[in-house]
């Protein structure tokens, strides 16, 4: 059987045997240019037996980005900066000393909404139809989801239902025919495992520099309980009381993840997906060797949910729990250090109504071991309310099996402020358009009034990112002189997703450009 660390550490041999044959050969041959033209002898070939492991293992590296990246997609969001914590001075300067700065207050913007803030994500694609698995994170609070493909098509998604005690959701797309990724088996996966990390690590706001980067790596560790997903729910107030139910029992890797990467793939050799990257531990905010995923097999359970229902319904085992360690196997008669110690199983739950108690040690579900708390809630909550499991545990050091038919759990509003497609094309296009009159001429620097003048433009919208600036005037769309708003919307009225809108802009300085933008689907 291919055991991948053994094949990396042969790599790393003949890689060590590579130089010392070339060193060997170097300092043998000596060099052979002509005084004060140096050259150099082409060095001796390494053999191509010693080398062959590093080829094919290079090989399947691309043949495994080729076949998944056309279906890992950039995520763009705006929210308003009252949720993002984006309106806040960086450099806060005290009100009292503000005056000395001839500095204006910060929160006074004039009676206008401050900007929206934009973040950036990744996502995958599911099935053909538009339907995209991502991270709860990425696009929750979003009043707009914009979704990029490698092909450079770009769509406005719909939220169709997000969890955040899993850190998981799904938007959609009105597109078919989409390239879609496999969905493999996180409990499949060994410590050891080559595994890529793919997505979109530029550091948001709408950056592509950085678009569909491929990072490779082993499985480092699986189940791993980091409680940051509690910790988060934990911070919101809204969320609080469902922190308990927050499953964190997380892949950890070494291949690179950086912001930005949250919701792209991680997959196997075999380009299936184990994984949803989703977190990183380090003290800079960026990488420093620990990345972290969603096991797969929650996610697909978890996104049959909200795809049919729109939210989550969370099977309920009905127990507060710890972990076992070695004094506890020892007091209750385990065979082994592993499983949960039931510390409360109240009355009105499923596990007091089939007869668990306090002081089992639950040691398998379903014939599936139990190795630690986050495993069972991993397993729980890849069942339906109303299954019912077999539960094996240890009570008095004695084995028993106790049959319990599963409740659902109640998580509250389970679905972040859903986005849709918006119905203006100017709102699509990402920009806001207004009379130039008297008073918008006097405030952007033009000499006479008269037309229409892009009034304010979304920063991540298709004409933000295209360059199109607040105060530019509209003298034509798609060759037609512009003389009203009401034109603007005429003619943008008869135009599709997918068409090429042209508009020729003014500048108050009487320059003139053009700027072609492609409507989102």
């Amino acid at each position: 059987m291919f055991d991948p660390l053994k094949a990396k550490t042969r790599i790393l041999v003949y890689t060590l045997g590579a130089f010392a044959i070339g060193a060997t050969g170097a300092s043998a041959l000596g060099w052979t240019s002509p005084p004060g033209l140096p050259t150099f002898t082409e060095a001796p070939q390494v053999a191509e037996d010693l080398v062959r492991p590093a080829v094919e293992l290079s090989a399947a590296f691309t043949a495994i980005s080729e076949a998944v990246t056309p279906a890992v997609v950039r995520i763009e969001t705006e929210r308003p900066r009252s949720v993002a914590g984006g309106g806040q001075d960086p450099f806060p300067i005290p009100e009292e000393f503000r005056r000395f700065f001839d500095m204006p207050d910060p929160g006074d913007r004039g009676g206008q909404e401050p900007p929206p803030q934009t973040a950036g994500g990744s996502g995958f694609i599911v099935s053909s139809d538009g339907y995209i698995l991502t991270n709860d994170h990425v696009v929750s609070e979003a009043t707009r989801i914009r979704v990029f493909l490698p092909d450079r098509r770009e769509y406005t998604a719909e939220l169709v239902g997000t969890d955040p005690t899993t850190d998981l959701a799904v938007i959609k797309i009105s597109e078919n025919g989409l390239p879609t990724l496999s969905l493999g088996s996180s409990a499949d996966i060994r410590v050891g495992e080559w595994v890529l990390a793919v997505g979109n690590p530029g550091l948001g706001g709408g950056s592509s520099s950085l678009d569909y980067t491929v990072t490779a790596g082993i499985i480092s560790a699986i189940g791993r309980p980091l409680q940051l997903i509690q910790g988060e729910l934990l911070r919101q107030e809204a969320w609080q009381e469902v922190a308990g139910f927050a499953i964190e029992d997380f892949i950890q890797t070494d291949a690179v993840i950086n912001p930005g990467n949250s919701g792209g793939p991680l997959v196997n050799v075999y380009g299936q997906v184990v994984g949803i990257n989703s977190a990183i531990a380090s003290r800079t905010g960026f990488f420093q060797g620990y990345g972290f995923a969603i096991p797969v097999d929650l996610a697909k359970r978890i996104m049959e949910d909200l795809v049919e229902f729109g939210e989550v319904r969370r099977a309920y085992l009905g127990i507060e729990m710890q972990g076992v360690e070695p004094v506890d196997a020892e007091y209750y008669g385990l065979p082994r250090t592993m499983g949960v110690l039931v510390q409360n199983a109240p009355a009105d739950g499923p596990a007091a109504r089939a007869g668990i108690q306090q002081e089992d040690v639950i040691v398998a579900i379903d014939d599936q071991d139990v190795e630690r708390p986050g495993q069972l809630q991993l397993l729980i909550a890849q069942k339906r309310p109303g299954d019912q499991v077999r539960v094996r545990l240890y009570r008095d050091g004695e084995p028993r099996e106790i049959d319990v038919r599963l409740g659902e759990a109640d998580l509250g509003p389970r679905v972040s402020q859903a986005t849709a497609p918006r119905s203006s094309i100017e709102d699509r296009i990402g920009i806001d358009v207004a009379p130039l009159d008297d008073s918008a001429a006097e405030q952007f620097g033009y000499d006479s009034a008269g037309g229409v003048v892009i009034q304010g433009v979304s920063p991540a919208g298709p004409a933000g990112r295209r360059g199109v600036q607040p105060g530019e005037r509209l003298h034509s769309i798609n060759q037609e002189d512009i003389s009203s708003v009401e034109d603007v919307e005429r003619i943008l009225a008869s135009t599709e997703a997918g068409d090429v809108v042209s508009l020729r802009l003014g500048r108050p300085d009487g320059s003139s450009r053009v700027v072609n933008i492609r409507v989102p689907g």
